[in-house]
């Protein structure tokens, strides 16, 4: 009977312990504190909304076909798709997700180069694959952060950056194809350098050393002399996104802000240094681009509030081609098949999963290759957000700064006002585009809950003076843009007030924390993932690597009135304000975001007798990308707004 006993408490890994009125649970490689059993049939309606299989865009196989990353199993792996609406077979087998696949251009070589870390880490390594004998190969140290691999015109090498020196500078390294470990530093200058492209002749490679969303400095880099050439000196702060080599050699495509909001498709000669501006009459950021091989045509894509629209010019005519109409929605991963004006690309829209299509620009024609699943379930059932403005605390030249929101109307909402869910976006450089969520899907469709996804001052998408409104002493002014939104949502009879809840990741879980702190008394629960918790520990305990790029956006600690102001707005300084109920997500080992952001919060609400759940995933990082944790942390927070939002 004893050992019966012990086994059945062993088999749940079942630990209760006494901390305030905390119970702790431990299931495999997921912690839980205070978190209650899930209802078996919570789990079953769940179920088809948890099994969705999207598909992205890598690249074109060598020989046929195309080669994407998807899900059979529990992780993202890559697979090779051999014909629209073929069959994926899958190439790479690993526990830990397959993402950033470099297929080389030597067709003779039949390989490409893919990155993975372990459990979330964000230490990526390289390793190539050959796709004779299916057989991968560790390229790089195992110990530091390495990515960006960009081959060579000639598929003879491949550049990459590397922090392997100090862990906190990003080197750029060459490699041979053929003696691929015996990697050469090529540029050693500190800060975070970026290599993008090789020049026709392979001679030079183009680099851009990253400062922040709002600043980038793109160079020439002689691969012989080691000289570096600025492209465009400038004692003006310019974001640059992106830079491709001409065919010819003779000029350089760019995306920058230069003398404007926004970021536009440029080209710049390099003998007389004059640029053309070709996209400077659309008010909107270039997030794309992509050139053919024979250099007649530039493909992009412009984010109009939030929408991908594809364009492709012919450059020596300087005419925009007809595109067919392509679906609503996010457009990402452009590429041009070598020697072919064929573009493959992702489509994510809010209605399915992202798949991969491919647009034959001679012929005009458009082809699926891949579909989404859905589990089963009817995408009629599906809603596409509404794109809405609401207006804030201050003005732009006399007027209401307007912010604009994605807004899911529930579906079910039964005879009274729908209970609301306001999710914010991280980055806080980042912009919320309605892409496919089958959690927004189950929250609108099975619970009625409406869904408002706003994207506040310091978003991108929206040219730089907007991205810059909440840098350094202006960070609350994003909360207070959570505010204006729930004023919004008092003035809708149609959304309940009573009932609100904010849910975030990232910058997104510091907003939410905040938007605790200061709407306390107007919101019924939280959902934190993954989130800040206070800015001066997480300055200094953020991976050494990216903590000058942080410093840039939210001020340097080290200042003392900075680190005066810091203390001041962090969210576990005002833990006594939140009093209601709060759910922290976190993995163990997240680089960006420690896991004592969140440990530290749990503790001081717990200290001050707050009610608040708690989940750990040790085998994760800064989110979760593993099925099996992914679908337990999801069904938790369903419970988790049945009991506080629904309730």
């Amino acid at each position: 009977m004893r050992r019966s006993c012990l086994s059945i408490l062993f088999l749940s890994f079942f630990v209760s312990f006494a901390f305030g009125q905390v119970t702790r649970v431990e299931r495999g490689n997921l912690v839980l504190e205070n978190v209650p059993e899930i209802p078996q049939s919570l789990k079953d309606r769940m179920l088809q909304y948890r099994n969705t299989r999207s598909a992205a865009f890598q690249g074109f196989h060598p020989k046929q076909g195309i080669l994407i990353t998807t899900r059979f199993g529990r992780t993202s792996q890559v697979h090779w798709v051999k014909e629209p609406g073929g069959a994926r077979q899958q190439l790479t087998f690993f526990d830990e997700p397959v993402s950033e696949v470099s297929v080389n251009p030597d067709s003779s070589h039949e390989s490409f180069i893919f990155d993975k870390d372990i459990g979330g880490s964000e230490f990526y390594q390289l390793f190539s694959y050959d796709l004779g004998s299916g057989v991968s190969s560790l390229l790089t140290d195992g110990e530091s952060r390495n990515g960006n691999a960009v081959w060579s015109n000639s598929g003879d090498r491949y550049a990459y950056f590397s922090t392997r020196r100090n862990g906190r500078d990003f080197d750029i390294l060459v490699a041979s194809s053929t003696e691929p470990n015996q990697a050469t530093t090529i540029l050693q200058e500190g800060g975070l350098w970026v290599p993008v492209d090789w020049s026709p002749d392979d001679s030079k490679l183009l680099v851009i050393r990253y400062v922040s969303a709002a600043e980038a400095h793109p160079y020439v880099l002689d691969l012989k002399s080691k000289d570096l050439t600025p492209v465009r000196p400038s004692e003006e702060k310019i974001a640059y996104r992106s830079a491709l080599w001409s065919a010819d050699g003779k000029g350089i495509y760019f995306t920058s802000d230069e003398g404007t909001e926004f970021i536009h498709l440029r080209y710049l000669d390099v003998d007389t240094q004059e640029v053309k501006v070709l996209t400077g009459d659309a008010p909107w950021d270039v997030d794309d681009m992509a050139l053919s091989d024979d250099g007649n045509l530039v493909a992009y894509v412009l984010n109009e509030n939030g929408i991908s629209r594809l364009h492709v010019r012919d450059l020596a005519s300087n005419r925009e081609l007809n595109v067919p109409e392509i679906p609503y929605g996010e457009i990402t991963g452009i590429r041009f098949q070598r020697d072919s004006n064929r573009l493959g690309m992702t489509l994510n829209s809010a209605l399915g999963p992202g798949d991969v299509y491919v647009l034959d620009v001679a012929g005009g024609r458009l082809e699926r290759w891949t579909q989404g699943e859905v589990g089963g379930l009817s995408t009629d059932i599906f809603q596409s957000p509404e794109l809405i403005y609401y207006k804030t605390f201050d003005n732009v030249d006399g007027k209401p700064r307007m912010i604009p929101c994605f807004y899911y109307p529930a579906r079910n909402r039964g005879s009274g006002p729908s209970p609301v869910l306001i999710s914010i976006h991280g980055g806080p450089e980042g912009q919320y585009t309605p892409t496919f969520s089958s959690t927004f899907q189950y929250f609108v469709n099975e619970l009625g809950i409406a869904v408002l996804a706003p994207n506040v001052r310091g978003s991108t998408g929206y040219g730089k003076s907007y991205l810059g409104l909440d840098n350094d002493f202006n960070r609350e002014d994003s909360v207070r843009d959570i505010g204006a939104l729930l004023d919004w949502i008092d003035e809708h009879p149609d959304l309940d007030s009573d009932r609100i809840a904010v849910f975030g990741g990232s910058y997104g879980g510091y907003m939410v924390l905040a938007a605790m702190t200061h709407y306390n008394d107007r919101l019924r629960a939280g959902i934190d993932i993954v989130g800040i918790s206070n800015f001066v520990t997480f300055l200094e305990n953020t991976q050494e690597y990216r903590r000058d790029l942080r410093r840039v956006e939210y001020g340097d600690e080290r200042d003392a009135d900075m680190r005066e102001f810091l203390n001041r707005i962090s969210p576990d300084n005002n833990a006594q304000k939140i009093t209601k109920p709060l759910f922290v997500i976190q993995g163990l080992n997240d680089p960006r975001v420690p896991a004592t952001e969140s440990e530290q919060m749990v503790k001081v609400i717990r200290e001050g007798g707050g009610s608040v759940w708690y989940l750990l995933a040790k085998d994760e990082g800064h989110g979760f990308r593993k099925k099996e944790n992914r679908d337990f942390y999801l069904n938790a927070v369903v419970l988790f707004l049945e009991k506080n939002l629904l309730d």
